[in-house]
């Protein structure tokens, strides 16, 4: 394992994702004065290796803190980043999610709101020519919703709620081949969950994964093992590689990432047998980004992790 920290520049570095895009990956991550605060803008870096990073572009918002950015390769080639702005005028609604549109990654479109005001769209995952967004509700009533779309741009809702009761918010979520969707959800101060539901996706079912989880990610294998990378709470507070069991919903630690306190919000790409995974910690001083390096061994075809 091969960890190296990319920036620290900012007061505050966090919340990232990570994308392979035209030969090159891409992390982005939100930079501020504070882990809350009004002036968060979104801050891409690109490497060729993984080692060596430059910054690329940056994309900020008059009215609003840019927070929690997220990538997708759109069906026809094109790079989207999405993310929610906090707006500073409240009066009428207090979020908006946002994307913006990319041919190389260098140059981006104008920003594009999505979903509904007060709708949080914090995860979407393609499955052929269309796509599932996952969201939470900001306030109350306390609720998750689903949406679909082909554009991108159009957000269709997909009923009202998937899941109500407490307070889940931040997600993962990734298909199977049969077109099964597979959603990690957070609670707080409750246990995480895992959601499995089959086409039109209005009926899901929960499984409790037995610990409380922060800023998932999650990687569907080859072979079918899902990967996930979350902030664990119990013991000390760290951002940990785990393995999530698709039937059981059993959450198991495999890796834990060099991090502590105010950390996980994880991006990850698979390359052939390479496992790349930004995050963000605040163990080394003030937070910073970094990017972890994993081996994976291969036999019989089959992906999986060293235990």
């Amino acid at each position: 394992m091969q960890t190296l920290r990319i920036w620290q520049q900012a007061p505050h570095n966090a919340f990232t994702d990570l994308i392979y895009f035209h030969y090159t990956l891409w992390c982005v991550f939100r930079e501020g004065s504070a882990h809350v605060s009004p002036d968060g803008q979104f801050r891409i870096l690109r490497s060729l290796d993984g080692i060596h990073w430059l910054s690329s572009a940056v994309i900020s918002m008059a009215g609003a803190d840019l927070r929690d950015a997220k990538f997708s390769l759109l069906p026809d080639g094109r790079l989207m980043l999405y993310g929610a702005g906090a707006l500073h005028d409240k009066s009428q609604q207090s979020h908006q999610s946002f994307a913006w549109f990319s041919d190389n990654g260098l140059e981006w479109s104008a920003p594009v709101a999505i979903g509904e005001p007060n709708f949080w769209l914090w995860r979407l995952a393609w499955f052929g020519q269309q796509a599932l967004a996952v969201s939470y509700h900001c306030g109350q009533p306390r609720l998750v919703r689903t949406y679909q779309t082909r554009d991108a741009r159009h957000f269709v809702p997909l009923g009202q709620a998937i899941y109500q009761g407490s307070y889940a918010n931040e997600s993962a979520i990734c298909f199977e081949p049969d077109g099964t969707a597979l959603c990690l959800l957070r609670r707080d101060p409750e246990n995480g969950l895992l959601g499995v539901a089959r086409p039109p996706y209005h009926d899901w079912q929960w499984t409790d994964i037995g610990c409380r989880i922060g800023g998932p990610a999650m990687l569907r294998l080859a072979d079918g093992q899902l990967l996930v990378c979350v902030r664990l709470y119990d013991q000390q507070v760290r951002t940990s590689l785990c393995k999530l069991d698709r039937l059981t919903g059993k959450l198991t630690e495999l890796q834990v990432l060099p991090s502590g306190g105010d950390c996980s919000y994880a991006g990850m790409v698979l390359r052939e047998n390479c496992l790349y995974i930004s995050y963000y910690s605040s163990h080394e001083q003030r937070s910073a980004i970094y990017v972890t390096r994993l081996e994976l061994r291969v036999p019989g075809g089959a992906n999986f992790l060293p235990q």
